[in-house]
């Protein structure tokens, strides 16, 4: 055998395991299941750092004050409403997925939610309600932000909601500017909002 050619060979051996090596990394990329989604409502939906200089309205003097409750998210996680409300207003969206009024609300709610993401933080809170059937509701309705799961209602007791849905509106710092029982549509929130706490 000529040197040239045994050259030959072991250039056309590498490009064949070369090929077959990718081969095998294709398919056992294929092989490898995907990772799966993060938990809807858990700690990475909380917003980032308020922006720079956002303009916000003060509260009225005499506002009572928000209950400043601590809870767990859906993904077991920690959220303190005071650590969210010290940098922006805060709107609590109380619900349950079997809540028809909620579910007919939701999807406008969570476009305003997307609207105002910076300025004001939303947080849902949620009771009497399986973690399955939760987050099927949050991905159908796209809610991108925090959930706190409050199992005993004790939340909902603390800012005297009887049943879902409602929603209540906290001023930057703690105030408690607002609150709806029975819930209310994004369009009025969104004028609420312009009017309250937006400057």
């Amino acid at each position: 055998m000529t040197r040239r050619r045994a050259v030959r060979l072991a250039a056309a051996a590498l490009a064949l395991a070369g090929v077959l090596a990718s081969t095998a990394a294709c398919s056992d990329d294929e092989d490898v299941p995907a990772s799966p989604a993060p938990i809807a409502g858990g700690a990475s939906a909380l917003p980032g750092p308020a922006p720079a200089g956002l303009a916000l309205r003060p509260a009225p003097s005499g506002a009572p004050g928000a209950p400043a409750v601590t809870g767990t998210l859906t993904d077991g996680s920690t959220l303190a409403l005071a650590d969210l409300w010290a940098a922006r207003p805060v709107v609590l969206v109380f619900f349950s997925s079997w809540c028809g009024p909620c579910e007919q609300r939701q999807d406008a709610l969570s476009e305003l939610a997307r609207t105002h993401r910076d300025a004001v933080a939303f947080v849902g809170v949620v009771t009497e309600d399986t973690p399955e059937d939760v987050q099927r509701y949050l991905r159908a309705h796209r809610v991108e932000y925090p959930v706190v799961v409050d199992d005993d209602g004790a939340i909902w007791q603390s800012y005297a909601v009887r049943e879902p849905p409602a929603v209540v509106l906290v001023a930057k710092g703690g105030a408690l500017l607002r609150g709806w029982p029975g819930g209310v549509d994004a369009a009025a929130l969104d004028a609420q909002l312009r009017e309250l706490v937006l400057a």
